[in-house]
């Protein structure tokens, strides 16, 4: 007896994993549907059938757990564990989590599935309206462009002011830069001998430049006459 029983105990706990591995899969499948950002307007028959067997699952892990409380009850005349009483919470609490799982997927595809579909119903009720109503449309449409040119002109006063700056960002540059040659030229002057320096250089960049010149035109004339 305590054989049979101990047999059908076995059976009936390897049945329950079983059930539940099957479950998990087919959750992860199921789940999908709720991450779809644009569902159908209506369950497809894949939806239906996973949500079909998630609850005949259920179902059967409901009447398997049924069954190893039974044998435990029947038990109780002989040494009942405690371990087995904890593998039968087990199994009612995943049970549990099991439907509270299915409970919330569910309603998460169909929040979805009403969600595209309110928009859809909207999108279609604007066209309808357009088409029925083309001088609104034609106003709507003439407030958007306006709308588009005014963000248009936005846009170029952007531009111009940041031209506007960059210009006078220039003058102050050029002013800078004119009052430090003026200095530059001041500082010049008021150095003894400066003025005849620069002179000075200013010769000999005009009489290498002279050189220079007829050098290149020497070069040039025996080109000529060698050729």
């Amino acid at each position: 007896m305590a054989s049979s029983t101990s047999s059908g105990w076995t059976q009936l706990r390897q049945q329950a994993r079983s059930l539940e591995t099957q479950t998990e899969n087919l959750f992860h499948t199921y789940s999908q549907f709720a991450s779809v950002t644009k569902p159908p307007p209506s369950p497809t028959e894949e939806e239906l059938r996973l949500e079909s067997q998630l609850k005949d699952l259920l179902e059967r892990r409901e009447s398997v757990i049924a069954q190893l409380s039974r044998l435990l009850d029947s038990e109780a005349t002989l040494t009942s564990s405690a371990l087995k009483q904890n593998n039968v919470s087990r199994h009612r609490e995943v049970l549990q989590d099991h439907r509270r799982e299915l409970q919330r997927l569910t309603a998460a595809i169909s929040e979805s599935r009403d969600r595209a579909n309110l928009l859809s119903n909207v999108r279609s009720d604007i066209s309808s309206y357009r088409a029925s109503n083309p001088a609104a449309a034609e106003a709507e449409y003439m407030l958007e462009e306006r709308g588009r040119v005014e963000n248009s002109h936005n846009m170029m006063d952007g531009v111009l002011s940041q031209a506007y700056a960059i210009n006078e960002n220039f003058g102050v540059q050029s002013e800078t830069i004119a009052n430090i040659n003026r200095r530059i030229v001041g500082a010049a002057g008021n150095v003894p001998g400066m003025n005849y320096l620069i002179g000075k250089i200013g010769n000999k960049k005009r009489r290498d430049a002279i050189i220079l010149g007829c050098f290149i035109g020497f070069c040039f004339l025996m080109l000529l006459f060698f050729r």
